[in-house]
């Protein structure tokens, strides 16, 4: 089995990030959260409980996925983090077009952060490739 920094390495156009806030996807997973605490705010009141709870703590999820997984030391287990974060963009855009669909969202805004949320599934899926070409994954028991 490869280390976790070669596969980091290799995963990360050569130089092995120190660090993941070095990642430029947990960087780009950031300004999304942030993009969705702001959306948030201006929703009503009586969604503190449920939507604005509900896509804050998926994008929250995101770039909180993507740190842990950078942080493991084997391939299957920086997979299954990027996986859940992907789980969580896709949760996210879903929570994003219910919010538009409920008056609670403009068209612009929902249309920026889906352009942000699809870019951010491009890159899951381009270092989720990158890993599962480094090596074989265990073969289940």
């Amino acid at each position: 089995m490869a280390s976790g920094s070669t596969i980091r390495n290799a995963a990360h156009g050569g130089d092995r990030p120190r660090h993941y806030k070095e990642l430029q996807i947990w960087q780009k997973a950031m300004a999304l959260t942030k993009m969705i605490y702001k959306l948030t705010d201006n929703f009503p009141d009586r969604e503190r409980y449920g939507l604005i709870s509900q896509m804050r703590r998926a994008a929250v999820s995101v770039p909180s996925n993507i740190a842990e997984g950078q942080a493991r030391q084997g391939t299957r287990e920086y997979l299954q983090f990027l996986s859940h974060a992907g789980g969580s963009l896709a949760e996210l855009e879903t929570q994003l077009l219910l919010s538009e669909d409920l008056g609670f969202a403009k068209r612009q805004e929902t249309m920026r952060i889906g352009e942000a949320i699809a870019e951010m599934q491009k890159m899951l899926a381009a270092i989720r490739r990158k890993l599962s070409s480094l090596q074989p994954l265990a073969t289940s028991h």
